[in-house]
């Protein structure tokens, strides 16, 4: 018999260096993942193309903090390939409604053009997916989160996976005993991701700049 996973066992899991994934969206069933490298974005580390700091400078974009999680995680799954299948999406909405899974919007007018969302574990953030309906919204949600995250107090940004999207902005890979060592120091962290309001854009580039 095929045991049903809870809010509290994926917790658990990503506590222990861990997460679930789906073969496809529509797969029954999850499987667990430990990669030897672990993606991960340093908070400290977020790089900014000259096009990307002058559309975070003038693009007339809204970014919101947990305003539309479904709407989301709705837009991360309506792709051709996702491994967000029915469990993921039941999970990561108790997760929200828990207060551990939270969702970054950018907003043209009324419109969701874009965003992510990911499960905040003390000093730990591990970031889900993304997606974007017009140029750069993904990359926009992402650099107001890492530099939201940042001013918070979080430690560790996990993005599970390095991609090439994710390395154009910093992203790097870590062997799973470095993350394992991270992870157990973010979790004796208590930042509240609700703090600060988010940084704007232009905070979010003059943020990212001039780093020590």
């Amino acid at each position: 018999m095929r045991l049903t996973l809870t809010p509290d066992m994926v917790l658990q899991a990503y506590r222990l260096g861990v997460f679930p994934m789906a073969e496809d969206r529509d797969s029954k069933a999850l499987f667990w993942c430990d990669p030897v490298l672990r993606g991960i974005l340093p908070l400290d580390g977020l790089h900014l193309s000259r096009s990307l700091r002058r559309r975070l400078r003038t693009a007339p974009y809204r970014v919101s903090l947990n305003e539309d999680f479904a709407g989301v995680l709705a837009g991360c799954a309506a792709r051709p390939s996702t491994w967000i299948n029915a469990e993921i999406t039941t999970l990561f909405t108790a997760l929200h409604r828990q207060g551990h899974a939270h969702a970054i919007e950018v907003w043209d007018g009324d419109d969701l053009i874009g965003g992510l969302y990911g499960l905040a574990i003390g000093g730990l953030f591990c970031g889900e997916s993304m997606f974007s309906r017009h140029t750069d919204a993904s990359k926009i949600a992402l650099a107001t989160l890492v530099t939201h995250l940042r001013a918070c107090g979080f430690v560790l940004f996990d993005t599970q996976y390095l991609t090439d999207h994710l390395a154009s902005l910093g992203g790097i890979e870590i062997p799973r005993a470095t993350y394992r060592a991270r992870l157990a120091h973010a979790l004796t962290l208590k930042p509240d991701i609700h703090c600060r309001d988010l940084p704007t854009g232009h905070e979010v580039v003059q943020f990212n700049t001039h780093k020590s």
